[in-house]
């Protein structure tokens, strides 16, 4: 429990220090596993919507992942629900040869991992935005992934 209250406050203290953020999100998964029925869903405004931003996905993963892989989909839609930009993502949590974590390792076998979903992008008006993340493996239940998350951030410092 010390290491995530001590992980907690160090997140808090370096997100204050972003200039560039938007929005940064996290839901912490029950039992470090993620349900297909599960979908995080996360929701943020768009004051100017002449800029552009670039935005992540973030996952955290433990060395027990079974794959090197992990595949899933977000859906970005507008505050009417409308569908805007959908996608499958591939992405590395592991080297597939040697089995090597990827990511950002702050404790233990813990693994941070930031992949970009969109960069340069421009919303077509200010107003509420909600990006919903479905896991899209062949199993119903996803061991090892403890957290997924979203960050926006403006892709041009100071604007």
């Amino acid at each position: 429990m010390r290491i995530f209250l001590l992980l907690f406050i160090t997140t808090v203290f370096f997100i204050g220090c972003d200039d560039n953020r938007v929005s940064e999100q996290v839901t912490d998964l029950d039992n470090h596993q993620w349900l297909v029925s599960e979908k995080p869903e996360f929701e943020f405004v768009i004051n100017n919507s002449g800029a552009q931003y670039n935005l992540y996905c973030n996952i955290r993963n433990s060395v027990s992942y079974p794959f090197s892989r992990f595949f899933f989909t977000y859906y970005l839609q507008d505050s009417s629900g409308r569908e805007i930009k959908r996608a499958l993502m591939t992405e590395y949590l592991f080297d597939a040869k040697t089995g090597k974590p990827f990511g950002k390792s702050g404790i233990g076998d813990l693994y941070d991992h930031r992949f970009l979903l969109l960069k340069g992008h421009q919303f077509p008006y200010k107003g509420k935005y909600r990006v919903k993340f479905e896991q899209f493996m062949r199993r119903d239940t996803l061991s090892g992934i403890l957290a997924v998350g979203l960050r926006v951030e403006r892709s041009q410092p100071g604007k």
